[in-house]
Parts: C-alpha cells; sequence; structure tokens
C-alpha cells in the first residue's frame, strides 16, 4: 500500500496523519477568524446589522475561511475512508496532497472570493494567526511540499493515462446509482444536449419521460407517497450525473424537489395525498414562483398580493420574474402576501397553484396569467419566464398546510436541500469542464507535441481535478448531514458557494485550454461556460450564501 499510495516521501498511513494534524490546524485558525468577526459585527451578543453591512469583507471573509476550512476536512476524511478500505492509491495521494497545500496556502496568504476580490489574513486582523497556521507541522509540509510542480505533472500524468480518481460513495446501492444515470446521460442527454442549447430548445418529451421512469423527480419523496425515498446523498449523485451532460437534466429535479420538501414537511393531508404522488411519478412538473422584478433575494419586499375569495380560493395581482420551467408545468408553488397590511417577511403565505400547460406559442393559456421568455446566455434547457397575474384564480384548499402567514418560514426550510442540489449541479458542470479541458489537450497538438505536455497547461487541468474532488466532498458532507436529521443550512451554503466558484474556474479554465475554438459556439466548452456562470446567482448569490454562513455561524454559540 505504502507504494501505491505514497506521496512524495509519505506512505498513505502518513500522509492521512498529517491531513488530520493539518485540518486541526486550519480549525484553530477559524476560529481565530471566528473570534475577530465577533468583535466586528456582533454587539452584545447579538449580530449588529449596521457593522455587518459597513463590514462585509470582515463577515464574507470569515464565512470564505470556514468553507475553505471545511472543504479540507471533508477532504481528509474522504481520504481517510480510503485509506480505511485500502483503496488510497497514487491519484488519489496526490488530489490529497495538492488539495491542502493550495487550500492552505489560501488560508494563510489569501482566498479568492471572486475574480477581483482576495480576501487576506492581515486585513481581517489575522496576521498573527495565520503565521501560526503556517508554522504548524503539518501545515508547512502540505504548504512546501502539498501543491507543487512534480505532483500536478504527476497527477496529469495518471489522468492522460486513463487514470481515475476514486469516487466511490461505500454504498453499493449509490454506486448503482451513479453508474445507472451515468449512463442514461452519456446515451440520452449529452449527444443531443448542445444542439437543444444551440437551438434554444427545451429538453425533449421524450426525455423527460424517461427521467421520470427513472425516478428522478420522486427521489427524496416517501415511498408512501410514491417517491424512492433515497435522501439527500442519492440526490446530490444523480444531479451531479445529469449534470455533468447537461445542467438543464440535472436541474429539472429541482423544481419537483422543492416542492416535494414544501409538500412533504409543510402540506395538509390531502395536499400530500393529492400532490406527492404525482410529482414523484412526473405527471406533474413543478415550478418555483418566487421572485419579483425587484425583490432578488429580499422576498421580504415582495408584493404580489392574494385576496381570500367567497369559495374559500384565492385571486392573485402581481409579477413575477426568473421563473424556470415556467410554461411546461403544471404546479406552481407561488409564494404571496395574503396579509395586506403587512410588510417584510409576516403576512407572506405560500399556495399550491395548479396551471395548464403551455405551449411555445401560448405559454400561459390560463385565465389571469400572462407573460413570456427571458432570453438567456445558457441554462436554456427549461426556460426562464417572467409572469403577469392579474386575477388569477387558485382553488380552495391550496393554502400550504391551510397555514396563513407562514409561507417565508416554509420556504425557509427547501433551502437547505436546494442548495445541495445546486453545489451537486455545480459539481456536474465542473467535471464535464474538466473532460473536455482534458480530451482537448490530449488531442490538440501544437510545436510538434500535444498541449497537455505543456506545463501550464497541465497545471490548469490537475487544479481542475482536484478542486472538483474538494468540491465534491464538502457537497456530500452537507447532503450526509442532511440525511441524519440534523440542521444543515451553513453546510449547504458552504456546498453551493464552493462548487459554484469550481464550476466557474473549470469552465473558464477549459475554454482556455480550448483556446480560440473555446470560442466557437459550435464547441460544447462555449455553452458549459454559459450554464456555469449561473451557479454563483441563483439560489443565493455568493454574496448572499457568504452573508447567511457568516452570520449563522456567529450565531452559534461555542
Amino acid at each position: 500500500m505504502d507504494g501505491a499510495g505514497t506521496a512524495g516521501d509519505k506512505s498513505a498511513s502518513e500522509l492521512t496523519a498529517a491531513a488530520r494534524m493539518a485540518t486541526l490546524a486550519a480549525r484553530t485558525f477559524a476560529a481565530a477568524a471566528k473570534a475577530a468577526a465577533e468583535a466586528g459585527v456582533v454587539r452584545d451578543g447579538r449580530i449588529d446589522v449596521a457593522a455587518a453591512d459597513r463590514d462585509q469583507r470582515l463577515l464574507h471573509g470569515f464565512a470564505w475561511i470556514a468553507t475553505t476550512v471545511e472543504a479540507i476536512a471533508a477532504t481528509t476524511a474522504w481520504a481517510e475512508a480510503l485509506l480505511r478500505r485500502d483503496a488510497l492509491a497514487a491519484g488519489e495521494a496526490l488530489v490529497l496532497a495538492i488539495g491542502l497545500g493550495e487550500y492552505l496556502h489560501q488560508l494563510a496568504g489569501g482566498i479568492p472570493m471572486s475574480q477581483n476580490e482576495m480576501v487576506r489574513p492581515g486585513e481581517l486582523g489575522l496576521a498573527a494567526a495565520a503565521a501560526s497556521l503556517a508554522a504548524d507541522p503539518a501545515v508547512a509540509w502540505f504548504m512546501q511540499a502539498g501543491n507543487v510542480a512534480a505532483r500536478r505533472a504527476a497527477l496529469v500524468e495518471h489522468l492522460a493515462d486513463g487514470g481515475q480518481i476514486d469516487e466511490a460513495l461505500g454504498d453499493e446501492t449509490l454506486d448503482l446509482i451513479r453508474g445507472q444515470f451515468r449512463r442514461f446521460a452519456d446515451q440520452r442527454v449529452l449527444p443531443g444536449a448542445h444542439g437543444w442549447h444551440l437551438a434554444d430548445e427545451l429538453i425533449p418529451d421524450a426525455v423527460v419521460a424517461e427521467m421520470a421512469e427513472m425516478g428522478v423527480f420522486g427521489i427524496c419523496i416517501a415511498p408512501e407517497h410514491g417517491g424512492l425515498g433515497l435522501g439527500k446523498l442519492a440526490m446530490c449523485v444523480v444531479s451531479e450525473e445529469l449534470s455533468r451532460a447537461w445542467i438543464a437534466a440535472g436541474s429539472l429535479g429541482t423544481r419537483s424537489e422543492i416542492a416535494g420538501e414544501l409538500i412533504s414537511e409543510s402540506g395538509t393531508p390531502e395536499q400530500k395525498a393529492a400532490w406527492l404522488p404525482r410529482i414523484a411519478s412526473g405527471e406533474v412538473l413543478p415550478t418555483a414562483v418566487f421572485t419579483e422584478p425587484d425583490t432578488g433575494s429580499d422576498l421580504g419586499s415582495l408584493r404580489t398580493r392574494a385576496r381570500a375569495t367567497a369559495d374559500g380560493g384565492w385571486r392573485v395581482d402581481g409579477n413575477k420574474t426568473w421563473i424556470t420551467h415556467a410554461a411546461r408545468s403544471d404546479l406552481m408553488t407561488l409564494l404571496v402576501r395574503t396579509e395586506p397590511d403587512t410588510d417584510g417577511y409576516e403576512g407572506l403565505s405560500m399556495l399550491l397553484a395548479p396551471k395548464p400547460r403551455g405551449t411555445d406559442a401560448d405559454p400561459f393559456p390560463a385565465p389571469g396569467m400572462q407573460g413570456g421568455e427571458i432570453p438567456v446566455l445558457g441554462y436554456r434547457g427549461m426556460k426562464e419566464y417572467e409572469i403577469a397575474f392579474e386575477g388569477f384564480a387558485v382553488p380552495a384548499g391550496s393554502l400550504l398546510g391551510a397555514a396563513p402567514g407562514r409561507g417565508f418560514k416554509q420556504l425557509m426550510r427547501t433551502f437547505e436541500g436546494a442548495r445541495i442540489q445546486t453545489a451537486a449541479r455545480a459539481l456536474g458542470v465542473a467535471r464535464r469542464a474538466y473532460e473536455l479541458g482534458l480530451g482537448y489537450a490530449l488531442e490538440r497538438r501544437q510545436f510538434g507535441r500535444p498541449i497537455i505536455r505543456f506545463p501550464r497547461v497541465a497545471d490548469k487541468l490537475a487544479m481542475m481535478a482536484v478542486e472538483t474532488v474538494m468540491a465534491r466532498e464538502l457537497t456530500y458532507a452537507a447532503a450526509r448531514q442532511k440525511d441524519s436529521g440534523k440542521r444543515c443550512d451553513i453546510e449547504a451554503g458552504m456546498a453551493k458557494l464552493l462548487a459554484a466558484r469550481v464550476a466557474w474556474s473549470n469552465a473558464d479554465t477549459s475554454l482556455q485550454i480550448h483556446g480560440g475554438n473555446g470560442y466557437a459556439l459550435e464547441y460544447e466548452i462555449s455553452r458549459v461556460l454559459c450554464d456555469a456562470r449561473i451557479l454563483n446567482i441563483f439560489e443565493g448569490a455568493a454574496e448572499i450564501q457568504a452573508q447567511v454562513i457568516g452570520r449563522g455561524l456567529l450565531s452559534q454559540r461555542n
């Protein structure tokens, strides 16, 4: 095993032991960052909103530090699990050494929050803590010997020769699910995805029907309601594999995930019986109707109103925007204000509003409802719409849980699952970007040799592979936390924050490897780049995620 899993001068067991020690040191650094953030934005035991807004770099920098540390911890746990089953081979050992070397360097020197925003320890008052981190023997080894040219070259050599990085989940059912959906994605989605994107077409109904037959829309719905009841980790695997072929395929299940969780958690027995089996079977395709033109992430400013009618139903007036897959859907989870004299989050309610499916010629044939498509760069297979409601009728029995004024709280409970699922979609996009970059670098020859032989190209591919694994393990950790029944809003936010950054970085880097050809629409990477860009925006923009993570961690008492 020492020969197979060696990373330079450390055996597999020595490497994982060093990773454990480095993780402990990183957690100590994160604790110092938390103390600095508390000193800056907490007053009398509570977060000072004005201070948090004024010192966003402090709060968001702390969030990025905490996220990076958890990615290190999750990757270390992955390596330890591999070691226990004697599967920490050369490729996996290289990923661990390179990944921890890079992320520990970022903790000590500066973390990229975006392309032009680097948060450095000194500006957060963490210079001394960063020096202590770098001085830790295990950390120092990874920083000096982890992410170095020789290891990156060895990893790319391994990958170029057809070597793989272990992705087994230690669960036979989950591994079988991955294989099943990878084959489906390769055979039924990937061959048509780029053409559908270029033609700006919906995913064909035949493909949607096959996905329904495979159980995509009922993965997390309980068996007593017609679902598979497999949990969030299974949902991650399915979303990741489908998104690897096309993000639209991986995203089709998001709306069913949101609607299914809303109804499962908060619905009346009658609502569960009426909707969950049909959502699980794919007979009913839901859409999430939350965002308004002037609200974005500020749902407390929502203005769409629903007024009760004499027959127990509702009449809805207002405007919504960025509604995904709205025309072909059958059910809207519709966030409205039912209490006219309220503002903020109070008075918001969730309606389960049925609607007829539309067509390209008439996307919204229901009375009191009209709208149009929003042309977009990518993420095209379900289309985006703006919708205007004017006296739109919602039948009696549609108020979720028969509970007025609970809509915001009901919605917040679904964000954990939705953000984990979005992180999984980002993993699929990141993986495809890496595959395209690797394939092109192996085939493209310049100056008499494949471009993969140039160190700057190989370095890019090495980091794409490594960061994809690290984001994957952070996402899986969040899913396992959710499946255990524990609250995981912070973990879900971290997974989404990092995975979205990795997806965009991989896509941009892969296009760079393609050179001018990558800019041509005929090359698939042009689509992957456009698809990757949305991941830092929807389901909570990166800045919102950092805010949620930072505030959530500061609200936790030690």
